[in-house]
C-alpha cells in the first residue's frame, strides 16, 4: 500500500503512508489543513486494509462504508459529526477535489485485502496508479495546478515512491502475508518466496534488487523536473519528496538490495543534506555542470552518499 513518509512527517503509508507530506513546514498554511484531512482519511482506510485482525469481509465492508460516504459527499450531504468525511466534505468542496482519486485510494486497499501477489510488473503499475499517484494529483489540486504535464510528472514521482516503498519494506510486507515484486521479474533471477521468509541476500538477488533500484530511480528521475516547476514552498516540498526517495534508493544500494538486515531510514546527516538540496537547488545544477566539463575529478559531484 502506499507508504507516505517522505521528508517532512509521515507519507504514502503510515505502513504504506511514510512518504506522504503531512502539513509538513515547507507547505503554505493555508494548505497544512487540507493536507492532514486527506491523511486522516487515508490513514484510516490504510488501517481497515492493513491493521488488526479482521476477517477479509470485514475489512471490505467497512471500506465499503467509505465508498458510500463517498458517495453521500457527492449527493451532498454533510455528514455532520463523521470526524473523517465531514472535514473531507468541507475540503472537496472549498478545493474542488476529485472524489474519483479518493475512490482510487479505496480500491487500492481493497485490492490489498484480495491481493497478494503481482504476475508481472503491468499490475504493479496497475496498484501504484490507484494507491500513490492519487495522492501527488490531490496536492497539485490544493495548490492550484491542473497543468497535464505537472500531473504527469507527479505520477511518475508518486508511482516511484511507492516502488521505493515496496523495495524498503520487502520483509515488513511479506510478514503481512504480500509480495509486491514482479513475479515473472523473481523468477527470471531465481529469487523465491522461501529466500525472502529467510532474508538470503545472495548474488542473483542483489541482481535482481539491482534491477528494481534502478528502474524506481530512472521513474523517479523522469518526474522530478516538477519540483524545478512548481513555485515557493510547495516547489520546496516536492523537491525536498523527491530528494527523500533519492537517498532512500542511494541506501539500498550501498547495502545490495540488502533491506532485512539494513532498512533503509533517512537520518539527520540525510535530512541536512536535502534541506541544503532543495533550499538551493542551483548548486547542484551547477555542480553536475562542473563534472560534465571535467571541474570535478574526485566524484564527490555524483550521488555518493554525503
Amino acid at each position: 500500500m502506499p507508504q507516505a513518509s517522505l521528508p517532512v512527517g509521515n507519507a504514502l503509508n503510515a505502513g504504506h503512508y511514510e512518504n506522504f507530506p503531512v502539513a509538513a513546514v515547507a507547505l503554505q498554511r493555508r494548505l497544512r489543513h487540507p493536507v492532514r484531512v486527506i491523511y486522516a482519511f487515508a490513514r484510516a482506510a490504510d488501517d481497515i486494509a492493513d491493521e488488526g485482525d479482521a476477517t477479509p469481509e470485514a475489512r471490505l465492508a467497512d471500506l465499503q462504508s467509505f465508498r458510500d460516504r463517498l458517495d453521500a459527499l457527492e449527493r451532498g450531504d454533510r455528514l455532520a459529526g463523521d470526524p473523517i468525511f465531514e472535514p473531507l466534505g468541507k475540503i472537496v468542496q472549498e478545493h474542488d477535489l476529485p472524489l474519483k482519486l479518493f475512490r482510487d485510494l479505496l480500491d487500492a486497499f481493497s485490492q490489498d485485502v484480495t491481493k497478494t501477489r503481482y504476475a508481472h510488473l503491468g499490475e504493479v503499475m496497475d496498484y501504484c496508479k490507484r494507491s500513490a499517484n492519487p495522492i501527488g494529483r490531490l496536492l497539485l489540486k490544493l495548490y492550484g495546478d491542473d497543468d497535464p504535464k505537472h500531473q504527469a510528472w507527479s505520477d511518475g514521482i508518486c508511482s516511484a515512491l511507492q516502488l521505493i516503498n515496496f523495495l524498503q519494506d520487502v520483509a515488513i510486507d511479506y510478514r503481512k502475508g504480500r509480495i509486491y515484486l514482479p513475479q515473472d521479474e523473481m523468477a527470471k533471477f531465481g529469487v523465491t518466496e522461501s529466500q525472502i521468509a529467510a532474508g538470503r541476500v545472495d548474488a542473483l538477488w542483489q541482481m535482481f534488487m539491482k534491477g528494481q533500484i534502478e528502474r524506481a530511480r530512472r521513474m523517479l528521475t523522469a518526474g522530478a523536473p516538477l519540483g524545478m516547476a512548481l513555485k515557493g514552498r510547495i516547489g520546496l516540498e516536492m523537491r525536498l519528496i523527491i530528494l527523500g526517495g533519492e537517498r532512500i534508493l542511494a541506501q539500498l544500494h550501498e547495502s545490495r538490495g540488502d533491506m532485512f538486515t539494513q532498512r533503509p531510514k533517512l537520518r539527520a546527516g540525510d535530512w541536512f543534506y536535502m534541506a541544503r538540496r532543495a533550499l538551493f537547488p542551483q548548486r547542484k545544477a551547477e555542480a553536475a555542470t562542473s563534472c560534465g566539463t571535467g571541474g570535478c575529478s574526485s566524484g564527490s559531484c555524483g550521488t555518493k552518499r554525503r
